[in-house]
């Protein structure tokens, strides 16, 4: 069966400002000179799924690359560029910096964090670890390098049930992090004996059972593709339950010509990429007469802004340095996950 932690991390910081909206010459202005910067820097450009569309799009047309955080880890870590832009938040700038030691990985701002990561310090998690020395820890890729150094396993949102299923046969008893809905997800999936950390995206937590109840009476012939760090009412309401890439495949091979989609709304410039005859409309988030903080879109995502991308080299705060130490600690978890996908032949794909 699972619990919970009696108490849950409090996350008292304020969502960041947005950045200035750009006119279209000041977007190509500042287009022109991030193209003409990552020439200069032998950089290449690597984008979340959940950044604004103008930076997906110029991370594809810069030929770098536009995907979750272990593909963008991954991609960086086989191109040959000497310095790696990471327009995401925090955590992905690490997870490439681990796979790529010997390389310059900088971000638009460091600023850029996210409420898993904030709801998961080292500190407590550790504490809480050491109360139960007899369980196997297994975090979720969106956790800082301390985090990921601290646990057994790493693992995305592709991949979890299976990792899950292969300790469970092992009679492993679990403590799981950060995502209490993701948590909850893999345990009703799995029977998985699983303490779970109190962790939450301020995104997917915004999603609520009545908002997309009648979201589906107004679109009744759409399928409905729910990303699992959903609340687990949404969760049911489900089609498809998926990481990122998944929720894409879906989306492109369901013969649905409409689709409800519970995850960041960023998603939509690849989503419709992938499906372009087709219409998605993005979940309610937020229920009866109340107010949406994050609307669907990761405020943090949103500070990857052209703007800061243009000053990405001027900047004398944005590099992302992770110990050596602690890096080849961080790693080892991951290595696990990825050469355990290999010997079950799952492509390892998907985070928030």
């Amino acid at each position: 069966m699972a619990a919970e932690i009696p108490i849950p991390v409090e996350i008292n910081i304020p969502f960041p400002k947005p950045p200035a909206v750009l006119n279209s010459t000041e977007q190509e202005y500042y287009r022109e000179r991030i193209i003409a910067l990552l020439k200069q820097h032998n950089a290449v450009l690597i984008a979340h799924y959940y950044t604004d569309p103008e930076i997906q799009a110029l991370a594809e047309e810069t030929g770098g690359f536009v995907g979750d955080s272990l593909e963008m880890a991954k991609f960086g870590a086989q191109h040959p560029a000497d310095t790696l832009i990471i327009a995401g938040v925090k955590f992905m700038g690490e997870t490439a910096k681990i796979l790529s030691p010997e390389k310059r990985v900088l971000m638009p701002t460091l600023e850029a964090t996210c409420s898993l990561d904030l709801g998961c310090p080292i500190g407590p998690f550790n504490e809480f670890c050491n109360q139960h020395p007899e369980r196997t820890v297994v975090v979720y890729a969106n956790t800082s390098a301390a985090v990921k150094a601290r646990a057994d396993w790493v693992v995305t949102s592709s991949i979890a049930v299976e990792v899950i299923e292969h300790l469970q046969a092992k009679d492993e008893k679990i403590i799981w992090g950060p995502d209490k809905h993701l948590g909850a997800y893999i345990q009703n999936q799995t029977g998985a004996d699983m303490l779970l950390w109190q962790g939450a995206c301020i995104v997917h937590d915004e999603f609520k059972f009545q908002g997309l109840e009648k979201a589906m009476n107004l679109y009744p012939e759409a399928a409905v593709l729910v990303h699992p760090e959903s609340p687990k009412k949404v969760v049911e309401l489900a089609d498809v339950v998926g990481s990122t890439s998944q929720l894409i495949k879906a989306a492109q091979t369901l013969p649905h010509q409409q689709a409800i989609v519970a995850t960041d709304k960023g998603i939509f410039y690849k989503m419709q990429q992938a499906a372009p005859d087709k219409e998605l409309i993005i979940a309610p988030t937020a229920g009866e007469g109340a107010t949406c903080r994050s609307c669907a879109h990761c405020p943090w995502m949103k500070m990857n802004a052209l703007q800061l991308l243009a000053g990405v080299f001027e900047a004398n705060d944005n590099e992302i340095f992770v110990e050596s130490a602690l890096a080849q600690k961080a790693l080892l978890p991951l290595t696990k996950m990825v050469n355990f996908a290999q010997d079950i032949k799952v492509l390892v794909k998907g985070n928030i």
